[in-house]
């Protein structure tokens, strides 16, 4: 298999010869751009990170924080229960092996104790009543024949959403390549304890299900098999092209990840937490503004956060662009300090004060190559700082 590694900025990328479906799967993918040259195809990274594989061809975005760092993000936004040992480092390297590894020790722990049991209704046409006879039905379809009948009846199976969820994921995983022989032997393995599950198809809406004491043995392994299915870690075969993909929006990520660690470090505060805060920067109501984050307390805005994902080169408008953003989201909400959180390295916090006025911008920087439990550290210190502010 020919292996294309790219980072996460490169601006160059690689020249590869290419057939047409790959170049479709590779465009189709999202997780990177591919261009004509002479000599081949340009691929370059897209704005994602992950990686998709196309027949004979895999093409990798390496995520500049590391493939455990993104996985646990990636986790966290979901569930803040989600911890960093929940994601594992892989024999062979890359995000196929480390993503398999996680999926495969956490699955092992949530069936320790055999398959997750539930009881779900089933309607069916039986010789015997069982459960509650349905006539409605019964007499519509059969009106002069007593048997069989129509019934209703909650019967005890594995075939539950846990379950669903679990063995759609390894099926998933057992698709993907470069697994090593003894990965992909323990993932046969974990499906065929889950024999009697169905397996979801493609395109088909995750099954809802919700935490609780019966499955909490489940719940990294859960994650885990979301995370899978969401990113689509695997296709189906096309023709005589093997598909497999999982592209990731870095800058998405991101945000989601500060935003949950934000409302989890205010949870002890009062008041409430609003993402994605829809309003108006003009009286008018036609000037839409959207700020990651809104710390409200008593229906009034009192702190207002936004992450940003940004490439620190001089020909990107960052840090002054986000600034003007900022200021813009102080003066319609009514607050006196914005905070704007971006990845990068070990600056130091700055503080811009508005000339005029009594506004000031502080610029929080993250940086996302230090431990897990430091970066959420780091977000709950800018937490209480914001938290002090409000109270002078």
């Amino acid at each position: 298999m020919d292996l294309v590694n790219l980072l996460e900025l490169d601006t160059i990328g690689v020249l590869r010869p290419l057939d047409d479906s790959q170049v479709r799967i590779l465009r189709a993918s999202g997780l990177v751009k591919v261009a004509r040259e002479s000599g081949g195809w340009r691929i370059r990274p897209g704005g994602k990170v992950g990686a998709v594989r196309a027949g004979d061809l895999e093409v990798q975005v390496q995520p500049k924080v590391g493939v455990l760092r993104l996985l646990f993000f990636l986790g966290y936004a979901k569930d803040p229960r989600f911890r960093p040992e929940n994601v594992a480092a892989a024999p062979a390297s890359g995000l196929w092996p480390a993503l398999a590894e996680s999926l495969i020790r956490q699955a092992e722990r949530a069936l320790a104790g055999g398959p997750l049991q539930g009881y779900t209704s089933i309607e069916e046409a039986l010789p015997l009543i069982r459960g509650r006879v349905r006539f409605a039905e019964q007499f519509a379809r059969r009106p002069a024949a007593p048997l069989p009948v129509e019934v209703r009846f909650d019967d005890l199976t594995v075939d539950i959403p846990e379950n669903r969820l679990l063995r759609t994921a390894i099926c998933r995983m057992l698709a993907v390549p470069r697994l090593l022989p003894s990965a992909r032997q323990r993932l046969e393995r974990l499906d065929a304890r889950l024999a009697g599950v169905r397996i979801l198809p493609n395109g088909t809406p995750l099954p809802a299900w919700s935490p609780g004491r019966l499955n909490a043995r489940y719940l990294p392994a859960l994650r885990l098999a979301e995370l899978v299915l969401e990113n689509r870690s695997a296709e189906p075969d096309v023709g005589d092209v093997t598909i497999a993909a999982f592209a990731v929006n870095m800058a998405s990520v991101f945000e989601s990840f500060v935003a949950t660690a934000i409302r989890e470090a205010l949870s002890s505060h009062p008041g409430v937490v609003a993402e994605q805060y829809r309003t108006y920067l003009d009286v008018e109501r036609t000037i839409p503004i959207r700020p990651d984050v809104v710390y409200l307390v008593d229906d009034r805005p009192v702190a207002v956060f936004d992450a940003k994902y940004k490439l620190e080169h001089p020909t990107s408008g960052f840090p002054n662009g986000d600034t003007y953003q900022m200021l813009a989201y102080c003066t319609a909400l009514g607050v006196r300090t914005g905070w704007l959180v971006y990845a990068k390295g070990t600056t130091p916090p700055e503080h811009k004060h508005v000339r005029n006025t009594t506004m000031k911008i502080v610029h929080h920087p993250l940086d996302l190559l230090r431990q897990p439990h430091e970066i959420l550290d780091d977000v709950a210190a800018l937490v209480r700082r914001a938290v002090a502010v409000t109270a002078v």
